[in-house]
């Protein structure tokens, strides 16, 4: 059977905030249009370029920076590494000149206002998540190209084919999470053992072990600083930051002054259930704190649940080891059980909250965290396949109403509540036996999709339903 091969390095992007699917993927889009158009008549040869955005990234594209992104994306800056305090400057800098600079080579009229259409009404049959780069050349010469955000960073372009050279042949292909678990009883591999093999069709090991590491040390900084930023959000709901206060009243006068010792002044004030309770609230906080004021986060699996697989694992390195030293090997461990478990529900189902709701995002969060904190913490592969599938049904469902188009409200709780459930199954499945489970993760993916299926698209962030409809925004307040 084909098999879709994704790396853990597909699951995990570092990126801009604070959307994946709204801001990573158009940015990704605008980066690869680059690449047509150097291919196809060349960046000196534009004479201008339009972008139309259709469907929900039409609909709250404004809020999550879809046209920030795009534009970014075309003047050659990339998520990863782009200072993100310069942001703001670059994007006034184009709206005041009217002029874009292409991968900053070619300088083209470009009036945000008046090239980047909003098609509120407008959506296209494969995704609600598309955009089209309608461009001119000297020579009269046009380029259309139309791509699609399928959630969590991931893009693809309309009528891209993939030969069979170009397909990954991993050594344990894996769609589904039965699948996984055959390698697993066949080689007595754990769940991120079967991973790292993967991961080596495309790269060392020690190289992969480094990149996952790269990843973890983002989210440990994103942590850090949203902790230490205060004041209110941008985006005009006026959302105060919370995790700067929490932290200031949870560290109680301890002194520290960098991630590390951070920890162990953590650690310092007990292990009481309220205490662990409010500091994973903390973290997740902080993350999507710094998410939505266009902070770096990493995808985990998309931006908008950024927060939940780092609560988790900084759950795990704070509360359950004995010593102030991280163990790099499990959280390398964590962080492959979690990606190959988001990889299971994409191909399954969905991670885009445009065509499944919140559950795709917060839902889907919440099982990969669950399942790798079952597998750092001793339990068997099917324990933590069991605690993955706990974590989603309790998650079914799950709507996407972002108020004022903003992921603000209901977001950021939603990524402390992501972080809890996921603890609570992982200690569920750590206390039971497969043997007498009910439901499978399968048979729950089959089941999230179901549901995504029949949901009002106004529950598909759109704002159109739900909370965004109880308190309504305008977008000239935002």
């Amino acid at each position: 059977m084909p098999h879709e091969a994704i790396s853990v390095f597909d699951m995990f992007k570092i990126g801009i905030g604070p959307s994946s699917s709204h801001t990573l993927g158009p940015w990704k889009a605008a980066l690869n249009c680059l690449d047509s158009i150097r291919s196809k008549g060349g960046i000196q040869n534009v004479i201008s370029i339009e972008i139309l955005l259709y469907g929900s990234l039409a609909k709250t594209g404004k809020r999550h920076g879809t046209d920030i992104a795009v534009m970014l994306g075309l003047a050659g800056e990339h998520p990863e590494t782009m200072d993100v305090n310069a942001i703001t400057l670059k994007i006034e800098q184009i709206s005041s000149t009217c002029e874009l600079v292409l991968n900053g080579e070619q300088a083209v009229f470009f009036n945000p206002q008046q090239h980047i259409h909003f098609l509120y009404k407008d959506s296209l049959p494969f995704h609600p998540n598309a955009l089209t780069f309608l461009i001119a050349f000297n020579n009269g010469d046009h380029l259309s190209e139309t791509y699609y955000s399928i959630g969590g960073g991931f893009v693809v372009k309309e009528g891209q084919t993939f030969s069979r050279e170009n397909i990954i042949e991993l050594p344990f292909p894996i769609n589904t999470a039965a699948e996984l678990l055959h390698w697993c009883m066949k080689t007595g591999l754990a769940i991120n053992e079967v991973v790292l093999e993967n991961e080596s069709t495309w790269r060392p090991e020690a190289e992969t072990k480094s990149g996952i590491l790269h990843i973890w040390n983002t989210m440990k900084d994103c942590m850090y600083m949203g902790c230490h930023h205060f004041g209110n959000l941008p985006g005009g709901l006026h959302v105060k930051r919370r995790a700067f206060d929490l932290n200031n009243k949870l560290i109680n006068g301890r002194a520290y002054h960098d991630y590390a010792t951070w920890i162990k002044a953590i650690k310092a004030g007990g292990s009481s259930f309220n205490y662990t309770l409010d500091w994973v609230s903390c973290f997740a906080l902080s993350v999507n704190e710094e998410n939505a004021a266009f902070g770096r986060v990493v995808t985990a699996p998309t931006n908008g649940a950024a927060g939940v697989i780092p609560a988790v694992l900084n759950y795990f390195v704070v509360f359950c080891n004995e010593t102030d030293q991280v163990d790099e090997e499990k959280v390398i461990k964590f962080l492959l059980t979690a990606a190959e478990i988001g990889s299971i529900f994409k191909k399954g189902a969905t991670i885009s909250a445009a065509m499944g709701g919140c559950q795709a995002e917060i839902g889907v969060s919440s099982a990969m965290a669950a399942g790798a904190l079952t597998e750092v913490l001793g339990g068997t592969q099917r324990q933590a396949l069991m605690a993955a599938e706990i974590a989603m049904e309790h998650h079914l469902g799950l709507t996407c109403d972002p108020i004022g188009g903003l992921v603000q409200i209901p977001c950021i709780e939603r990524n402390t509540m992501g972080a809890i459930k996921a603890i609570t199954a992982s200690q569920l499945a750590l206390q039971s036996s497969p043997d007498f489970a009910k439901v499978s993760l399968d048979k729950v993916i089959a089941t999230m999709w179901n549901t995504a299926l029949d949901m009002n698209s106004k529950y598909k962030e759109t704002s159109d339903g739900g909370l965004a409809i109880q308190l309504p925004i305008s977008l000239s307040e935002c």
